[in-house]
C-alpha cells in the first residue's frame, strides 16, 4: 500500500491482487483509489473487480495468441466466414480456471500441446456482436449473450508444424479452413471488424514480447502478403 497526500485528506492507492510476473512493463496494474481506510469505495472499484469478475451480459471467453520462435502469430480462416482470419478463442466451461479455458481450447481448435504461457492479460477485454451475430449465436446457444468477454493468454509454440491440425484433437467441429504465421499488423487487418479493437488491444499489451526480427521487419516495409505456404487441408 502507498500513502499519498493531496490537500488535507490521505489517499490509500491499492494494487489490484494479480500476478506482476504476468504484467507487461508497458501496462501496468491500474490503481483503486480510496479516500481513506474508512471511506466506502468508490467508482473505481469496478477496475479491480473487473479484473476477476467480467461484465454482466457477455460470455465468458479465452483468447488465444501463439507465436512461433520469429514471433509471428498463428491465424487461422473459418470455414463459416470466408476470407476472416483470427487467433484461437473459445467459451469458458463453467467455473473453469480461464488458464485451463486457454489449454484445452488451443487443442481443441489447433491440435497443439507443445506450448507454454508467455504472458496474460490482467483483466477482461469485451466486443459485442453484431445484430445478425447476436441472433444467429445465440439461437444456436440457448442463450441471450451481448457478446464475449474475453481473457487474453500469450503461447509460445515449442512443438514442430507437423503438431498443427485444424481438426483439433477430434473433441470439436472443426472451426478453420487453413492456417499460416502473421504479423501483428497482418492479424489486425484480416480479422472481422468487430474484433479488431480487442485484437489491438491486446497485440499491444503484448507487443514487448513480439518485437520483429530483422526478416519480419522487411516484410513489413516492403508491404509483402503473408506467406501461405504450408497450409494445413
Amino acid at each position: 500500500m502507498v500513502v499519498a497526500s493531496f490537500g488535507r485528506r490521505p489517499v490509500f492507492f491499492i494494487w489490484p491482487a494479480i500476478n506482476r510476473s504476468l504484467v507487461s512493463p508497458t501496462c501496468p496494474p491500474r490503481f483503486v483509489r480510496f479516500a481513506s481506510p474508512s471511506a466506502k469505495p468508490s467508482k473505481l472499484v469496478a477496475v479491480a473487480a473487473s479484473m476477476e469478475n467480467p461484465p454482466p451480459g457477455y460470455r465468458r471467453n479465452v483468447g488465444i495468441c501463439i507465436v512461433n520462435p520469429e514471433n509471428k502469430i498463428f491465424s487461422a480462416s473459418r470455414l463459416d466466414i470466408p476470407g476472416a482470419w483470427q487467433m484461437p478463442q473459445g467459451g469458458v466451461d463453467g467455473e473453469e480456471d480461464p488458464r485451463v479455458a486457454a489449454f484445452r481450447e488451443l487443442k481443441e481448435e489447433t491440435g497443439v500441446t507443445s506450448a507454454e504461457i508467455l504472458a496474460e492479460v490482467p483483466y477482461w477485454l469485451t466486443y459485442d456482436f453484431p445484430p445478425e451475430v447476436r441472433e444467429k449465436l445465440n439461437k444456436q446457444w440457448g442463450t441471450d449473450w451481448k457478446g464475449q468477454a474475453q481473457k487474453w493468454f500469450l503461447f509460445r509454440f515449442t512443438g514442430k508444424e507437423v503438431e498443427i491440425n485444424l481438426s483439433g484433437d477430434g473433441s470439436e467441429k472443426p472451426e478453420f479452413a487453413e492456417w499460416t504465421w502473421m504479423t501483428p499488423e497482418q492479424v489486425i487487418e484480416l480479422a472481422v471488424e468487430f474484433k479488431k479493437p480487442v485484437y489491438e488491444q491486446v497485440l499491444q499489451f503484448f507487443k514487448p514480447h513480439l518485437q520483429p526480427d530483422s526478416a519480419s521487419q522487411r516484410q513489413i516495409t516492403s508491404g509483402d502478403q503473408p506467406y501461405f505456404g504450408d497450409l494445413t487441408p
